[in-house]
Parts: structure tokens; sequence; C-alpha cells
């Protein structure tokens, strides 16, 4: 379909502010998904190419990271592989249910998102805690249960994907023995390869609006930069509010059409 030059504006902004969003914490998809639906695209259509635009932002802010991920290649091999393939399994999932069950369930997805980003705060305490106890209270990489948790993660990211990162982010936290700043940068890495295995995907067998992927893609490709580069100056309740706030937008949107 095509878009006037405010939609076009209004969707390329929301790449940028989901770009630097994704780099800093994850969630960037609640940006997107709501301005493309009041476009008039369609649910799964919207959450496509939402896929398809955000890819090139997940890598930029990935390179944007790249001093924190040097000695970090063992992990990312590991935890990246479970993430292909988590991501994989959710994008099928995408297509193979019926839309009136993508209908039914995204609303649901954002409300659960939502409370992961408002109760972030009391996750990064509890991270903090655990890591002022003593270094067994973290496995050295994880062990099986950070690599379930992440599967699945990345099973609901290839599905839907807003606030995948605060799952991550929560997950290696927790259980990982390591700064939250590498813990961010491997974050980046999981969430483009999930968007990268799903887009791939999107590209051979779903319908998908390319004037919305390519204007996602340059804004959150502007966005990724910014939010590896000043993100962590922006005060985190303000990012969080901004969050919640398209948030119930983008569920008042689909459950009130």
């Amino acid at each position: 379909m095509a878009l006037s030059i405010w939609e076009a504006l209004a969707v390329f902004a929301a790449g940028i502010g989901a770009g630097t969003i994704n780099t800093i914490v994850g969630s960037g998809t609640l940006i997107t998904f709501p301005v493309l639906l009041a476009t008039g695209l369609p649910p799964i259509t919207a959450n496509v190419s939402n896929a398809l635009g955000l890819v090139p932002g997940s890598v930029s802010g990935a390179i944007g990271y790249r001093r924190e991920l040097k000695g970090q290649k063992a992990r990312i091999i590991r935890l990246g592989g479970v993430a292909l393939l988590g991501g994989l399994i959710g994008a099928i999932l995408l297509l193979a249910l019926p839309s009136k069950a993508f209908d039914a369930i995204v609303p649901v997805l954002i409300g659960l998102a939502l409370v992961l980003v408002l109760f972030q705060p009391r996750i990064s305490a509890a991270v903090k805690r655990r890591r002022e106890q003593t270094g067994t209270e973290a496995h050295p990489d994880g062990g099986p249960v950070l690599l379930v948790g992440l599967f699945l993660a990345s099973m609901y990211g290839g599905y839907f994907g807003a606030a995948q990162g605060v799952l991550y982010l929560s997950l290696m936290g927790l259980l990982l023995h390591d700064s939250l700043q590498r813990i961010n940068a491997v974050k980046n890495i999981l969430g483009a390869l999930v968007n990268g295995i799903a887009a791939v995907f999107f590209l051979f067998v779903a319908d998908f609006d390319w004037t919305a992927v390519l204007l996602i893609a340059v804004g959150s490709t502007l966005g990724g930069q910014i939010g590896a580069k000043v993100g962590r100056r922006l005060p985190p309740s303000v990012l969080r509010g901004v969050i919640i706030a398209v948030g119930v937008v983008a569920i008042l949107q689909l459950t009130l059409k």
C-alpha cells in the first residue's frame, strides 16, 4: 500500500526510535509496530515488515558495541546457535498459526512485555544483588538453564519480539558472571541473529510492505548508532515511559479495532 508523506515520516521516525531503544534496552518493536498498524497494514504484514526492517538496526547496534564484544567469541557462538534455532521456530509459528491467533496473542504478548519493561529496575537491582554475593551465584557459562531460557526468548522474538531484549538482559544478567555492558553487547548480537533468521524466512514465504521495510531499515540503522553512542546518557525512566505509552496504544489499536 502507498504511504502518505506524513505516514512515511512517522514510520522513519519510529525506526530511529526503535533502533535506539533496541540497542540500549530492547522493546523497539513497541515503537514501530503500532505505527505500522496506524498506517493501515494488517497485523501480520506489519509484524513481518517490522522484523525485516529492524535487521540493519540490530546489526548497527552490535557494531556500536564492538569494544564490549572482545573476548566473547566462544560465548556468542554457543548462545547464537540457540538464538538462531529459536528465532526460526518462532517465525514459522507466526505464519503457521491462523491470523486470528496472532490478533488474540499479540495484545497479551505486548502486555507481558510492558510488565517486563515496567519492572526492569527491580530486575536490574536483583542482578546487582546477585553480583554482590559470592561468585558461585553466577554460573560461568549460564548452564542449561540459560540455554533453555534463551531458546524460548528467541522463539518469542521470531514470533513477535517486543521486550525480547529485556528477556535476554534478565536471563544473562542473572546467570552469567560478567558486566552488564558486555552482556548488553551480546544481547545486541542475539537480537540481530533472531531478526536476521526470521527475515530470511519471511522473504520467501510472507507478505510484507517494501516501503515500510526500507523506512524502518534506514531509521533503525541510524538509531542503532545513536543508542550505542549517546543512549547510555538518557534517563532510563524516560525511555521506559515512552515504551509503556506506545505499548498501551498498540494494545488499544489491536483490541478496539
